[in-house]
C-alpha cells in the first residue's frame, strides 16, 4: 500500500484529500500544515509519495522540497492555483514530479499518482545515468593522467602504460581507476 505524506494548511481540504487517497488504495502517513519540518518528517516516516495542496508554493516550500529531493528523493505532486510559468519551472527544479493547476479532484488522485511515480522513476534513472557517466569520465581522466606518469617515469608508450596499469589492477584486485589514483599519489610523493 502506497504511503503518502500530505501537506495542506487547510484541515478541511486535507480531509478531502485523505478520503480521495483512501479511495485510491493509499495510506496517509501524516498530515502536515506546512513544509517547515518536511525533511525531518520524510526521514522519520519514509513515505512513498508527497502530496501538497497550496494556493501557491512559497519559496520556503520549494527550498524544503529541494533538500528532500537531494537527500531523500520521493515523487511529489503539487496541487495549486498558481499557473505562472516561472513558479512551475522552480517547482520542477525543486523535485516536483507533477504540478497540477486548478485544484484537486479526489477522483483524479489515482491516475495523478501513477503519472507522478512514472515521471519520478524516469527522472531518477536519468540522474543515475548521469552520475555513472560522470564517474566513468572522472575514472578515464585519472587513468589517462596515470598513464602519462608511467610513460614519463618508465619510458613506455601509451599502450604499454595502459597494460602496466591493467596488470597492476589485476594483481591487486582493484579497479583501474583506484590503481591510477595510487600511481598519481605515489608520483606526488616522489616529485
Amino acid at each position: 500500500m502506497l504511503r503518502v505524506l500530505v501537506i495542506d494548511e487547510s484541515r478541511a481540504r486535507a480531509g478531502e484529500i485523505c478520503a480521495g487517497l483512501a479511495l485510491a488504495g493509499c495510506q496517509v502517513a501524516a498530515i502536515l500544515p506546512d513544509s517547515a519540518s518536511l525533511a525531518h518528517e520524510v526521514e522519520k516516516l519514509q513515505p512513498d509519495l508527497i502530496l501538497i495542496e497550496t494556493e501557491s508554493p512559497s519559496r520556503d516550500t520549494l527550498e524544503h522540497l529541494a533538500v528532500v529531493d537531494e537527500h531523500m528523493p520521493r515523487p511529489v505532486i503539487l496541487f495549486t492555483q498558481d499557473d505562472a510559468g516561472e513558479t512551475i519551472r522552480e517547482a520542477m527544479r525543486a523535485g516536483v514530479s507533477s504540478y497540477v493547476v486548478d485544484g484537486l479532484d479526489p477522483k483524479r488522485i489515482k491516475p495523478l499518482i501513477e503519472v507522478a511515480r512514472a515521471r519520478f522513476e524516469a527522472h531518477q534513472a536519468l540522474r543515475q545515468e548521469l552520475a555513472e557517466s560522470n564517474r566513468k569520465l572522472s575514472d578515464r581522466k585519472l587513468i589517462d593522467r596515470a598513464k602519462g606518469v608511467l610513460m614519463k617515469a618508465r619510458e613506455l608508450d601509451e599502450d604499454g602504460a595502459y597494460h602496466a596499469l591493467r596488470k597492476l589492477a589485476m594483481e591487486r584486485g582493484k579497479p583501474m581507476a583506484e590503481v591510477a589514483r595510487d600511481v598519481l599519489d605515489m608520483a606526488k610523493l616522489f616529485s
